[in-house]
């Protein structure tokens, strides 16, 4: 299934994306899109069955927004370093093991939203990422089989990030990760389901029109799995979670100087394969 969440900020409503590409209205079956529904199993079921018997009502998505297809995210985890092109790109040592870094929830905004190039900024980045939203409570994980049996889905996450705030200015990363609108996420959740090998989906990114990343997931240091898997070692993963899982090749930073970091009135566009496709006109702050 391909859930998502439309209208006004703070009050989008639940919907799903049918198999013939129409909106369809999941408010009269579910109250959002939330960890409490992924854990649901009795919900999700009645959503499927729903959806086959064609009795939602259609939504007229002309001019409707959309939203983050996740309400209520507890925290979102970061891998970073974890292609092995991007790795090479920076210069830096593939790592031993997944690095982690956080985003707070409020990063998140819907997928076609503003983007904001924050107050200061001179190094502004792009990173298409494969986000990885958790279904099931996990902690101690013992196994990559049942690591992908926690995952409830997966969108596409764009990892905005500021480098001289990242790197430059001292202590974690950060505050280069955490800055009002770095983290695009959407249009859907695509549930597991329907993503038999998260390791072979392409990723692409464009600015201004012109292709910058053109990777795949097949190029992971560390695969899905064992993220998962690795991460709940460390902290317990509970429905509604999100782990974004690295990003390929073809950031400013790892381009020769001037490196090309974003401005205002900068366009850009990113899509995984089957997950759908992201388009962010950029502000200032």
């Amino acid at each position: 299934m391909k859930l998502l969440r439309v209208g006004t900020a703070g009050a989008e409503q639940p919907a799903l994306l049918d198999a013939e590409g129409i909106l369809r209205d999941l408010s009269g079956i579910v109250r959002d899109i939330d960890g409490a529904l992924l854990a649901d199993e009795a919900a999700l079921g009645r959503i499927r069955a729903a959806a086959e018997t064609g009795e939602l009502p259609a939504l007229d998505a002309a001019g409707l927004r959309v939203g983050p297809p996740l309400a209520r995210i507890g925290k979102i985890v970061c891998i970073g370093l974890n292609y092995h092109d991007h790795a090479r790109e920076t210069g830096a040592e593939p790592p031993a093991e997944p690095v982690i870094f956080f985003k707070a929830p409020d990063t998140v905004v819907g997928p076609y939203d503003t983007v904001l190039v924050p107050r200061g900024s001179g190094k502004t980045d792009w990173e298409v990422e494969l986000a990885v939203v958790i279904g099931r409570t996990a902690r101690y994980l013992t196994s990559r089989e049942e690591a992908l049996a926690h995952v409830a889905g997966y969108a596409v996450a764009h990892d905005v990030s500021e480098r001289e705030f990242q790197i430059e200015r001292g202590g974690t990363w950060d505050k280069g990760k955490n800055c009002e609108t770095f983290n695009p996420l959407g249009p859907w959740l695509v549930t597991a389901d329907e993503v038999p090998d998260p390791q072979g989906l392409p990723l692409k990114l464009w600015v201004n029109g012109e292709l910058k990343q053109d990777g795949t997931t097949a190029e992971q240091i560390f695969p899905v799995a064992e993220v998962v898997r690795y991460v709940s070692q460390f902290m317990t993963l509970y429905p509604g979670d999100v782990i974004n899982t690295g990003t390929p090749a073809g950031v400013a930073l790892g381009q020769p100087e001037p490196k090309p970091y974003l401005r205002a009135g900068d366009v850009v566009e990113l899509e995984i394969s089957g997950l759908g496709r992201q388009r962010q006109e950029l502000k200032d702050a």
